[in-house]
Formats: structure tokens, C-alpha cells, sequence
């Protein structure tokens, strides 16, 4: 039997109804990056899997060519998820090191997520890896227009894949690129009919891997606030904005981790997104925060600085909360404060 890893990545993909989620699904399935993969969807019929089947393990669960696991999703996802866990333990299935969430098309992704931070047995076992989102080029505008969790679903990807681009007019693949652009500006935008396209590429181990690719050449993404707006420029029911606390000091990291709780606490709902950089006081390299919702990964300590710029930078995606608020919570926390006793404090500033 091959080895059992200490935890099992979970990928999420998520995307519109229509959005071509279940035809990217198929690719991934067939691919070799995922043959150590459980699937998890909600019926074998709406993925079309017949002719990759090699043996069907029992009722829920099938063995695809490509090694998958494919299982259905009849009731709560946590109990899915011990199923298949306990399943490999047990020798029953064969062994698998990633999990793959197929969500309809109308859900909003969080609770997904959450779900493996809020049961205790998950999260000794589990650990978040890409968030994938598909968005349809032709009618993704519309949708984003429309619906608040076409919105959601875009805010919270790592991997945002444009499809039917092949039939897209221009100016309408232009839309929904900018419009992405605006609501999670630091994700990595794929068209899914790109020829250099690997599907491989749409995973990753988390968030280690993930905060290689918080700093841009630039020394970060997202460094200009922006509103979510309409395709005819009026301001979106949803008031997503996001924006960027950039700080000169080092930050006190007891400090934060109060702050971070206190807010999530009372904000998780709201809080879309969070990625940081951070200076830690006392420390030499500097660590990478990623949340999203009432989930926080864990904190990784980076290489190294990449950039001469050593202040901290933390985006926001936010839905409806008070950028000057949050900014003035944070000082209150999370600084530190060798400064006792002068003037002035350092320049904390939210762009």
C-alpha cells in the first residue's frame, strides 16, 4: 500500500452553473497530476465518467483508468470526508494523498471550506490547498452582475480559469478578465483553451507553495484600492472592495493573532479574503498569512525577502466593512511599539 501522508490537501472547484466546471473536471480526471486524487461530486451522471470506469468499489464509490477515486456526495460533506479516511485507513480503497471537491453551481464556496477547519477530527488530517474557479467568458459577466455568489465563488479562488474563450466575443473576454481583476486581483488567471495549458498546474500543496506567489515584481499584488463595479460602471450590490494595509514597522506577532481572532470572530462572514506578507518583530525572514473567511492556514515562514521593500502588506477582500476602521484596529494590536515615549508612531497606511 502506498504511504499514507500526515495530511490529505483538499482542492475545491467551484464556478457558476454553466460555467464549464463539470468539462474541466473531466480533463482533470483523465490527467496523471491527479491520479492519487478522491474525488468528491454530486452524482457519477452529471460527470459523464462511464468510459473511464475500471471497477465500481461499491454504490458510492468508483476506480477511474487514471487511478481517482470518484465517490458521491449523499449527505453532509464532513461525513464524506471521515468515510473515505477512515475507508483508506482500513485498506478498503485504494490510497490517496489529495481530495478534490466538486460544489454546484449555486453554492456559496465558505462553508466548504470551513467545514474542514470546524470539525475537530478533519482538521488533524485535512489541510486546504487551491481553490479552482471557473468563469464563463461568454455569460461571466452577467453572472457576476447578478448574483452574489458568482462573486464569491471568484473572491475566493487561487486559480480563476476563463472558459469558452474559444467563442467569446473580444470585448466580452475583456470584460470578464477585467472584472476578475477587480475582485481578486492577486489570483492566477488560466484560459482554459491555452494550448501550454497542464492541468497539473491548477493544483498546489498549499498555502507553502501558495506564499511564494504573494509578492509580485513590483513587491505586491493588489496595490490600489478597488471597488466592485457593473458592466456599466455602477457601484455593485455586493460592496466588495478590497485594499492593502501596508505597514513600516515590524508587527507584533502576539499582537496580530489577536487582532486576526477578535476580527474574525466578529467579521468572518465579511472578510472574503486576507493574504499577507508580514515583519514580524524578531524575526529575520518573513511570513505569509492567507485566509479566507473564519479559515486561517497556517502562517509560513518564507525563504526570504525577495524585494529590497521589507514593510508589511496585507490585502483584504472585503464585503462591506470599513478599510479606515480595520486600519485603525490593526495599529491598536498589532504594531510594535519600540517607539514608547516619542512623538510620533510609525506610518501605517491603507492603499
Amino acid at each position: 500500500m502506498a504511504d499514507i501522508p500526515d495530511f490529505t490537501i483538499v482542492n475545491l472547484l467551484t464556478g457558476f452553473l454553466g460555467s464549464g466546471k463539470t468539462t474541466l473536471l473531466r480533463r482533470m480526471l483523465e490527467d496523471p497530476a491527479f491520479a492519487d486524487t478522491a474525488v468528491l461530486i454530486n452524482e457519477f451522471g452529471e460527470t459523464g465518467l462511464d468510459h473511464q470506469l475500471v471497477e465500481r468499489i461499491d454504490e458510492n464509490v468508483v476506480l477511474l483508468q487514471s487511478g481517482c477515486l470518484c465517490c458521491t456526495i449523499r449527505g453532509d460533506l464532513a461525513d464524506a470526508l471521515k468515510d473515505l479516511f477512515s475507508r483508506r485507513e482500513r485498506g478498503l480503497i485504494p490510497s490517496f494523498s489529495r481530495v478534490a471537491i466538486e460544489s454546484t453551481g449555486l453554492a456559496d464556496p465558505f462553508p466548504v471550506l470551513s467545514t474542514i477547519k470546524a470539525d475537530p477530527v478533519l482538521r488533524h488530517h485535512f489541510k486546504p490547498g487551491n481553490v479552482i474557479t471557473t468563469v464563463d467568458a461568454v455569460n461571466g459577466a452577467a453572472q457576476l452582475d447578478t448574483y452574489l455568489e458568482s462573486n464569491r465563488q471568484a473572491a475566493i479562488a487561487d486559480r480563476l480559469v476563463i472558459t469558452k474563450t474559444d467563442i467569446a466575443e473580444p470585448e466580452a473576454l475583456a470584460t470578464v478578465r477585467s472584472r476578475l481583476g477587480r475582485i481578486n486581483p492577486d489570483a492566477v488567471v488560466i484560459d482554459v483553451h491555452d494550448p501550454d495549458l497542464a492541468i497539473g498546474d491548477l493544483l498546489d500543496g498549499g498555502a507553502a507553495s501558495r506564499a511564494g506567489r504573494l509578492l509580485s515584481a513590483s513587491g505586491f499584488y493588489c496595490e490600489d484600492s478597488r471597488k466592485l463595479m457593473t458592466a456599466e460602471g455602477a457601484a455593485h450590490a455586493a460592496r466588495f472592495t478590497s485594499f492593502v494595509i501596508t505597514v513600516d514597522q515590524p508587527i507584533d506577532w502576539t499582537g496580530f493573532g489577536v487582532w486576526m481572532t477578535m476580527l474574525l470572530n466578529r467579521h468572518g462572514e465579511r472578510v472574503l479574503r486576507v493574504k499577507g506578507i508580514l515583519n514580524i518583530a524578531g524575526e529575520e525572514r518573513p511570513v505569509a498569512i492567507h485566509g479566507v473567511q473564519h479559515l486561517v492556514h497556517t502562517p509560513v515562514h518564507m525563504e526570504g525577502w525577495t524585494t529590497t521593500d521589507r514593510r508589511s502588506h496585507i490585502v483584504f477582500i472585503v464585503d462591506g466593512l470599513d478599510a479606515s476602521l480595520l486600519k485603525r484596529s490593526f495599529e491598536a494590536f498589532s504594531v510594535a511599539r519600540p517607539w514608547a515615549g516619542q512623538p510620533h508612531a510609525p506610518r501605517t497606511n491603507v492603499s
